[in-house]
């Protein structure tokens, strides 16, 4: 069995339901939920679902990382899934779980990625730009924000009349959708 630990910052409508996914699988359970934000939605759903969560202050990822890495060694964690995690994943943690980190991202990258694009500031970009579709990118994590390897991707088409609102909605599908599965492939493969 994999113990993974889900990172977030925010509400953790994502690390929730990557929780239920496999609360029932014999491959991997989520045991662990980590925020830089003290404040964060996604420890009260951890707490509500009996998951432990642990608050590390962002300069313990700014700093290296060895603190967090210490307590993902402590709880035998073997996969680390980033849903909606503001900061950059420190090259300890990108060392020692080479392979064994993934993001997503609420747009097609290389599109609309890189420091300071997530959430809302995405979407409104995308409805800026005038494309015709977007989707989701789920990908590795290395050492610079949204420029791992692609591991897979989902599309949606935009309607011109579609807000920056519409489309954060039809992306949140896509994410409850795939990510989940795409998890259990990924460490399927181990």
């Amino acid at each position: 069995m994999t113990n993974i630990a889900v990172f977030a910052s925010g509400s953790g409508s994502n690390a929730e339901n990557i929780a239920r996914y496999f609360q029932d699988s014999t491959l991997a359970r989520v045991t662990l939920v980590v925020s830089d934000n003290p404040s964060a939605f996604v420890l009260e759903r951890a707490r509500n679902l009996g998951i432990e969560g642990l608050v590390f202050p962002r300069h313990e990822f700014s700093s290296g990382g060895a603190a967090v890495l210490g307590a993902l060694t402590d709880r035998r964690i073997g996969y680390v899934v980033l849903a909606g995690f503001l900061r950059l994943v420190p090259p300890a943690l990108i060392s020692h779980y080479q392979g064994r980190i993934i993001n997503i991202h609420p747009a097609l990258l290389p599109l609309f990625g890189g420091k300071g694009m997530y959430g809302d500031r995405v979407h409104a970009a995308v409805r800026a730009s005038g494309v015709t579709e977007t989707g989701i990118t789920i990908h590795h994590v290395n050492d610079r924000y949204d420029s791992g390897d692609i591991i897979a991707q989902y599309r949606i088409p935009i309607d011109p009349s579609n807000s920056p609102d519409d489309i954060a909605r039809k992306v949140h599908q896509l994410e409850y959708a795939w990510f989940p599965p795409t998890i259990e492939a990924e460490i399927g493969k181990l």
